[in-house]
């Protein structure tokens, strides 16, 4: 795993203005990937961002993007960005609800005169009031309509069609065809004398309302970016030259020693030299409980210091924090489009020039087969075909899922760095895992050890003696077991190591061995009395190791990886959610097998090497399944990029895994199941916003054209065509929010409420 990778390596990024529905998404990104050396682009419609992949100057990037109608700009620093952004969205905030006051109050105001008060006909009277209420009409749209009908006339000049294109036509439509009776009423049929100006008014009115609530509910969907930026501490206690001094926190440099005292943040990432604690790290790694901390031990950027006063050394500042990377690794998977999300933007590109077309052939057909007056309801009939079927909500269905699914999975401890990982990880079938570090703690413990004599602290001490000497990973295991039960290593001389048997050495005169069975039984040591304590053993998935000092058997010391408490649970989860399990490992078959029985695996394969598991993850793949594979990120790097989504557990000082799809911040497979549960209900939630988008079109379309009309004398009004449109948008982005409440069924009695 590296350190340190650069997750923005080759990619530029934009901020996008003017951008309002699925169709703009399509023109911006065809826009960018028209500049020599990009190699791809998508757009975020839900926070407004584009990101180009390759190597281009920036700036022909923006001309590209404020050639296609749009406006842009580079994002260099992300972090004031996003603070101009919150300020921004505000503020457009304000003044969409003062917009939408303005153009509601005239259109109601009409509405209701015509209701009650009067006559909605121009008739020799009233013909100089409704020029007057025409003019003033205008004004009214200019003022709090004016930005459709620039980002139409702007559209249009780059031979484009977007939202506005229909907004503005549909609008504007109403507007003409009304200033034209009031201007020469004598010259269209009495019939046809309606003015619609409270229609325009309160489209816009409608419609601005509808961006408002959309806008306010968008800022929910990035509180989990915004929870991960108010980890940052703003300052750092930092000894410098013997004395302690509040410092920014940018101005920390590695090598620096910070003090932190109880409850405080710890601002960058280092290594404890002084001092014990717990930190709380439940924002980085989604476990809840704090993690005791000494001398030596790593700590985080952005943690909480819950108990001690501790001084640690600055060892990765800035951009490079951990916490930095996270971020990054969740605005980046935020922004990604999985692959149902590339489909609705092909279906957009060409979605407003057909509703362009149905909504000339509606005014045709009635115009010619309609019944008086027949230009009013081609009039209207067209008007309300291009309102109600603006593709905001079509543009927003998948980001808005994506950005609260991915910022979900973030609060688990698990970081989505692709688009398609999210979306693959809903429809698992197989998952498998590497057993070291993975299922098991990944480093050896003395699990049982029985003395022949009953005197084990007598074993543990010849153990010891023997043991102190090597640098096997298993001398540490027998060593720490020694010290915990007070057993002073016994004084052995003349040690050595031999490879595949054990070791030995000389205690009082006589050979002390401690190694495998097949060793001792050659050196004619009888090991029959500890056969059933060594069949215990095994069958924890343990290796037995048999001590004797000269021909006489001492006993056996039973030494395993143990498997984490929590495994048994996280794989009984995978299986709730009818997903196989298999597990690969360099391990024996033995200590495979009773790990598979322990913990409820399917199937196993044990003594592969590592650089064929990559060949089992491909062979699992030909046979039909959908294959995850977990592992550590080191020597199975080549497995996680061969499955369709890898999950490298990493830890909470090292994210920036590049063979895998996810990275989950804690040891434990519940992140797993985590990941898969909330992977399937933001898919789920997509289709929900798809379908809603897909059906309202697909009936409000017929509708507003007429279709109920033969049958029941039905026509949609435009004025309920922009109401409908607007809660269209809301809708979706309420649905996406719910994913918000979303908890998985993990053992921490969570339960499932989507």
């Amino acid at each position: 795993m590296n350190e340190k990778t650069d997750l923005n390596d080759g990619q530029i990024q934009l901020a996008v203005t003017g951008a309002n529905c699925a169709s703009c998404v399509n023109t911006i990104e065809s826009a960018l990937k028209s500049v020599d050396g990009i190699t791809g682009a998508h757009m975020n419609l839900a926070d407004r961002t584009a990101t180009a992949t390759g190597h281009a100057d920036p700036q022909a990037l923006i001309r590209a993007v404020e050639s296609s109608g749009y406006g842009a700009s580079q994002i260099e620093d992300p972090d004031a960005a996003d603070d101009r952004k919150q300020e921004e969205d505000r503020k457009q905030y304000k003044t969409l609800l003062v917009k939408m006051a303005v153009s509601l109050g005239l259109g109601l105001g009409l509405m209701i005169w015509g209701m009650g008060f009067g006559t909605m006909m121009v008739t020799s009277e009233n013909q100089p009031i409704w020029l007057t209420l025409g003019v003033v009409t205008l004004g009214v749209m200019a003022v709090t309509g004016g930005h459709f009908f620039s980002g139409a006339w702007k559209a249009f000049r780059h031979h484009n069609a977007n939202m506005d294109t229909l907004i503005a036509l549909g609008t504007g439509t109403a507007w003409v065809y009304s200033m034209t009776v009031a201007s020469i009423p004598d010259a269209l049929p009495e019939m046809a004398r309606h003015v619609y100006f409270e229609a325009s008014a309160m489209i816009i009115g409608l419609i601005n309302l509808g961006q408002a609530l959309e806008l306010r509910a968008k800022g929910k969907t990035s509180e989990a970016v915004r929870r991960l930026l108010d980890l940052r501490a703003k300052t750092a206690r930092v000894i410098r030259d013997g004395e302690e001094q509040d410092l920014p926190v940018e101005q920390v440099r590695a090598g620096d020693h910070i003090r932190v005292r109880p409850g405080e943040k710890l601002p960058v990432d280092g290594e404890i030299t002084e001092g014990s604690t717990r930190v709380d790290e439940s924002m980085l790694t989604g476990e809840p409980m704090p993690v005791s901390k000494g001398e030596g031990d790593e700590v985080s950027a952005g943690t909480i210091n819950t108990h001690g006063s501790i001084i640690y050394k600055a060892t990765r500042v800035g951009s490079e924090t951990a916490l930095a990377q996270i971020i990054r690794l969740v605005k980046k998977a935020q922004g990604s489009k999985p692959a149902i999300g590339r489909l609705a933007d092909r279906i957009s590109s060409i979605f407003v020039p057909s509703v362009m077309l149905i909504a000339v052939v509606s005014a045709l057909v009635w115009y010619n087969v309609g019944p008086e007056p027949a230009v009013v309801h081609m009039m209207v009939a067209a008007t309300t075909v291009l309102i109600i079927a603006c593709p905001c909500a079509l543009g927003l269905a998948t980001p808005m899922s994506v950005m609260v699914g991915v910022g979900k999975a973030a609060e688990y401890g698990a970081l989505i760095r692709q688009g398609d990982a999210l979306q693959t990880a809903g429809k698992l079938d197989l998952v498998i895992l590497d057993k070291t570090g993975t299922i098991t703690e990944g480093h050896p413990a003395v699990t049982r050890f029985h003395a022949t004599d009953g005197d084990t602290r007598r074993l543990l001490a010849l153990a010891a003696g023997l043991e102190q000497h090597s640098e096997h990973p298993l001398a540490e295991a027998i060593m720490a077991k020694a010290k915990d039960q007070g057993a002073t290593p016994d004084n052995v001389t003349r040690f050595e190591a031999l490879n595949g048997k054990g070791v030995q050495g000389e205690l009082d005169g006589q050979t002390a061995r401690l190694g495998n069975r097949r060793w001792l039984e050659s050196e004619n040591i009888d090991l029959a009395e500890l056969q059933e304590e060594a069949n215990a053993i095994t069958a924890e998935a343990g290796t037995p190791l048999f001590l004797a000092l000269g021909n006489q058997a001492l006993g056996v010391v039973g030494v395993a990886d143990a498997v984490k408490q929590d495994s048994e649970a996280a794989i009984r989860r995978l299986h709730d959610a009818g997903i196989r399990v298999m597990m690969v490992t360099g391990d024996v078959d033995g200590t495979a097998r009773a790990i598979a029985e322990k913990t409820g695996i399917d199937d196993y394969r044990a003594e592969v090497l590592p650089e064929d598991k990559a060949t089992i993850v491909s062979e699992m793949r030909g046979k039909g399944y959908t294959v995850a594979m977990v592992g550590d990120g080191i020597n199975d790097a080549p497995a996680l990029a061969a499955a369709d989504v890898g999950f490298a557990i990493g830890t909470g000082t090292d994210v920036a895994i590049e063979s895998a799809g996810i990275t989950l911040m804690r040891g434990s497979l519940h992140g797993v199941a985590d990941a898969i549960e909330i992977s399937r209900a933001t898919v789920r939630n997509i289709h929900q916003n798809l379908f809603g988008a897909f059906a309202y079109n697909s009936l409000g379309i017929p509708v507003a054209a007429g279709l109920l009309y033969p049958l029941w004398g039905i026509l949609m009004s435009p004025i309920l065509a922009g109401a409908a449109m607007s809660l269209s948008s809301v809708t979706v982005v309420t649905n996406a929010n719910r994913l918000r409440l979303f908890k998985t069924t993990s053992n921490a009695g969570k339960e499932g409420n989507q």
